[in-house]
């Protein structure tokens, strides 16, 4: 074989050997792609944890127990709520950051999904880095709440009495770094009150406090003041919405008394490892978001206190990142932490 038949042969080869290793690598890829939506569609193979970080009973126990029946039945696959309490749900949030059975589930409060390092560097997850956002259930408003024999016939009224009384009123949350006390410093700078904060156990016994006159003011979700200002113990002076609530419309926002730009928002959400693949992360986003939209658990989640969202994990992940600076701004300039 003289030399340009060598080197015509020789290219041949190459050419050959470089087309198969192409269809060898697209082959490979299809194969990778056609077992990632095939474990997809499988998705779950095995009964689900829905992890929940608050006791029995407590808001996000209560939600999370609507949603696991119905969820359970459009996967498939049983889903069961399990407990793991403390830290104010920061142990449970790295439980599920930590799971890799591919099946662990949490029903989150922002607080979790947020600022929970930014408050304590020590808390041994990164909600930014370690879980994968899957939908916003609910939202709610704060309501801004004060005994029934609280000075002043009006909110406005009740709102001139606290300007003057200053650091003489204390307020009550439900801890330090809960979006309750962060929601009450941001209010002191806007609406130019001086409350001293003493933290409690939980809400219930906040409001045995201000029933007591031990407190003077706490911001509560709507569905725990609603029947204490119905059975005239306590009074709504305005919630945290920028307008009148769906939740609590017959209470005035914050604005309508004169505090403006005021707004505050808790919320729920279901989350999942980052290692979540995201064709399932998006396929259970989906079934989440179609079950909390209908017309039943509208209702039953209505009752519980919440709005209603059911959104994209790109939605839940646009409102972590607002969240983790708006809230992360007001420890940052209050030089709060939790130790």
């Amino acid at each position: 074989m003289n030399i340009r038949s060598l080197v015509l042969f020789s290219h041949r080869w190459t050419r050959q050997v470089a087309c198969a290793t192409l269809a060898l690598g697209m082959a490979s890829a299809w194969s990778a792609g056609s077992a990632t939506s095939t474990a997809s569609a499988n998705w779950p193979t095995q009964t689900v944890r829905l992890v929940v970080g608050f006791p029995a009973g407590s808001s996000p126990d209560l939600t999370a127990r609507a949603l696991a029946e119905p969820l359970g039945k459009a996967l498939g696959q049983n889903v069961i709520v399990e407990n793991k309490v403390g830290a104010g749900g920061n142990i449970a949030a790295d439980f599920v950051a930590k799971s890799t059975d591919g099946h662990t589930l949490g029903l989150m409060i922002n607080g979790n999904m947020t600022i929970a390092r930014i408050l304590n560097p020590k808390v041994p997850y990164d909600p930014l880095k370690d879980l994968a956002p899957i939908s916003l259930v609910g939202k709610a408003p704060l309501v801004l709440t004060v005994p029934a024999n609280a000075p002043g016939q009006t909110a406005a009224e009740w709102l001139s009495q606290a300007q003057k009384a200053g650091d003489k009123l204390s307020y009550a949350s439900p801890g330090v770094g809960t979006v309750a006390h962060l929601g009450m410093e941001l209010l002191k700078t806007k609406a130019g009150i001086a409350p001293v904060h003493v933290p409690y156990p939980g809400n219930p016994q906040i409001i045995t406090a201000m029933i007591g006159g031990q407190v003077q003011l706490a911001l509560l979700p709507p569905a725990m003041t609603a029947a204490q200002v119905r059975g005239g113990k306590l009074r709504a002076i305005g919630t945290t919405s920028t307008g009148r609530s769906p939740v609590a419309p017959e209470v005035a926002s914050l604005s309508e008394i004169g505090v403006k730009n005021y707004q505050l928002e808790i919320w729920n959400a279901v989350a999942a490892p980052a290692s979540m693949p995201t064709a399932v992360a998006n396929k259970l986003s989906a079934v989440v978001s179609d079950i909390v939209r209908s017309a039943d658990m509208r209702e039953r989640l209505s009752q519980q206190g919440w709005q209603v969202v059911g959104s994209s994990p790109e939605g839940l992940r646009n409102r972590i990142q607002a969240d983790t600076q708006a809230l992360g701004s007001i420890i940052r300039s209050q030089k709060i932490e939790v130790n």
